[in-house]
């Protein structure tokens, strides 16, 4: 399911770039303090908007992103 960013006009959607993946992995940090994850999430979110800002869609769904962002933090 591709989801299209608020500030996409669907006149403009055959020609966005779509981010299929491979996504980054988060997994990595799991072991980190429960601060430090935090500040990942958070920074995981931040880098997504920006994308999403610059008209970049994502192939992953948001509440997928979220699920999988909390899933290999561990948060």
């Amino acid at each position: 399911m591709t989801t299209i960013n608020s500030h996409v006009h669907p006149q403009d959607a055959r020609t966005t770039p779509v981010i299929v993946g491979p996504w980054p992995t988060y997994a990595h940090f799991k072991d980190l303090p429960e601060r430090e994850r935090w500040v990942l999430y958070g920074s995981a979110k931040a880098y997504r908007e920006a994308l999403e800002n610059q008209g970049f869609v994502m192939a992953e769904s948001y509440r997928d992103f979220i699920a999988r962002v909390c899933r290999e933090l561990n948060v």
